[in-house]
Formats: structure tokens, C-alpha cells, sequence
């Protein structure tokens, strides 16, 4: 297993740079044992439940130190940011095996630079957005710029907060067979954040039942994004295959959002 003294090689011997690797080793394993007791009180194995660290606002070097603790697949919001971020990864890690997912809200003029980086989105909310990222994805493949279609999650709003994201649940079906139906895409499932002071449980396992029966029509659907750092107990028990963890893994935010 990848030690801190391991990862600290990539990054010289300076007293900062180790104690933030140290910090970073320390809650990456808070986390993974957090995340492998939520498993066991839900009766479910670790393995059915993927940690996605989130990396946005904090530089590419905490990447490269999750990467070198054992991470491949990491959760960005911000497009600009993140195309920025992921070049400057891909100068020191050439692994293939590294995913990045895009989790933040989209807009759709920034749908052609996600289809060059993006492993999976888990924001897709509108028939607008799923037909930019279809066209941008399918153009993307056949310039041979990526190797399989995108994997879409649609989000879904449990409140009905336009500002919030997400699209309403009325709208679920039809946007699940726009999505699969678009040959630059692939449905994958869901994706939710609860309400503002909303019981998880309850909202959790509304979502868990929204996917149920999506499920039914779209039966290789199978994640759902659901969980973050103050909640992921309570998304393990009601089914989430995916938490999505930046608190609780690098701090608080170091940059200033614009």
C-alpha cells in the first residue's frame, strides 16, 4: 500500500509538502473506514460503493497526492478550472486508468471541452444540455479524442429549487431516453443532493425509489450518486454506489470561488 513517505517522493522532502501529504493519507483512510462502516451497518459490501474524491478548488498537486494514496477517479465542478487542472495532471500521470467525473452544474457552451475530459457527468438536467453533450460526445468519438461514450447521470431535483439544479422528476423518463437514445451517450442513473434541512434518510431513500423504477425501463442503470461528506451514512443505507467526499478528505476550500 502507498505510504505518505511513498507519495512525498513525488513531491521532494519539504516540511509543508509532507505534512500535507500526512493530513491528506490521515483522511483518506478516515474516510475509507467511515465509508467501509456505513457498508456493514447497511449489509452491504465495500465493494458495491466507490469513493469519489472531489478535487475542486484545490490544486492539482492534492491530486497527485490522492493518486499516488491509491485513487484513480476524482470529482470536479467548475469546467475551466477543471480543464485546467487535468492538463497539468496529465503532464506528470499518464496513467489511463485515471477517471474524472464532472459533478457541478454545466452550461451548455461548455459542453465540447467536458466531452475531452470527462469520464462521466453527474449533473445532466435538461433536454438542451443532453443534446450539446450528445453532439459534442459523438464528435469527440469519432475523432478518435475519446474511447467510449460519456456516462450520463441526470440529476434530480427533490425539491423543486430551480436554483438548486436538477431536473423535476415528471421529466426523468423522457431525458433518460434522450440520453440513450443519443449515440455520444450513455445512461448510467442518478445523481441528488438532499434538500436545504431536509431529513436524509427520507430524501435518500426517495431517491432510491425514483431509481428503482427508472431502473425497470433502463435496467444496465445502475449508479446512483448520492452522499457527501456530512451524509454519506445515510446514502450507503439507501443504496448510493457512489459518495462523493471533498470536506472531509482536503479541507475546507483554499480558493477563492469567481
Amino acid at each position: 500500500m502507498t505510504t505518505a513517505g511513498d507519495a512525498g517522493e513525488r513531491f521532494g522532502v519539504g516540511v509543508e509538502t509532507m505534512s500535507r501529504v500526512g493530513d491528506i493519507e490521515a483522511a483518506l483512510g478516515a474516510v475509507r473506514a467511515r465509508l467501509d462502516a456505513a457498508c456493514r451497518d447497511a449489509g452491504r459490501e465495500p465493494s458495491e460503493v466507490s469513493l469519489l474524491p472531489v478535487t475542486k478548488f484545490f490544486p492539482e498537486s492534492d491530486a497527485r497526492i490522492l493518486y499516488d494514496l491509491g485513487c484513480r477517479e476524482f470529482g470536479e465542478s467548475r469546467e475551466q478550472e477543471a480543464t485546467a487542472k487535468i492538463a497539468e495532471f496529465r503532464t506528470a500521470v499518464t496513467d489511463p486508468s485515471v477517471r474524472w467525473h464532472m459533478i457541478g452544474h454545466l452550461q451548455r457552451n461548455k459542453a465540447k471541452a467536458v466531452a475531452h475530459w470527462a469520464y462521466a457527468i453527474h449533473s445532466v438536467d435538461s433536454e438542451r444540455l443532453v443534446g450539446a453533450l450528445g453532439r459534442a460526445a459523438a464528435t469527440a468519438l469519432e475523432a478518435g479524442e475519446r474511447p467510449a461514450p460519456l456516462r450520463v447521470l441526470l440529476q434530480v431535483s427533490l425539491d423543486g429549487d430551480p436554483q438548486r439544479g436538477g431536473a423535476a422528476i415528471a421529466d426523468l423518463d423522457r431525458l433518460a431516453a434522450q440520453v440513450q437514445s443519443s449515440p455520444g451517450l450513455e445512461y448510467r442513473g442518478l445523481m441528488a443532493v438532499p434538500p436545504i434541512d431536509a431529513d436524509p434518510d427520507a430524501a435518500f431513500e426517495e431517491l432510491h425509489n425514483i431509481h428503482a423504477r427508472l431502473q425497470r425501463d433502463h435496467p444496465d442503470a445502475t449508479e446512483l450518486s448520492a452522499g457527501m461528506t456530512n451524509d454519506l451514512e445515510h446514502a450507503v443505507r439507501h443504496g448510493s454506489t457512489c459518495v462523493r467526499v471533498g470536506t472531509a478528505l482536503l479541507g475546507s476550500r483554499p480558493i477563492t470561488s469567481k
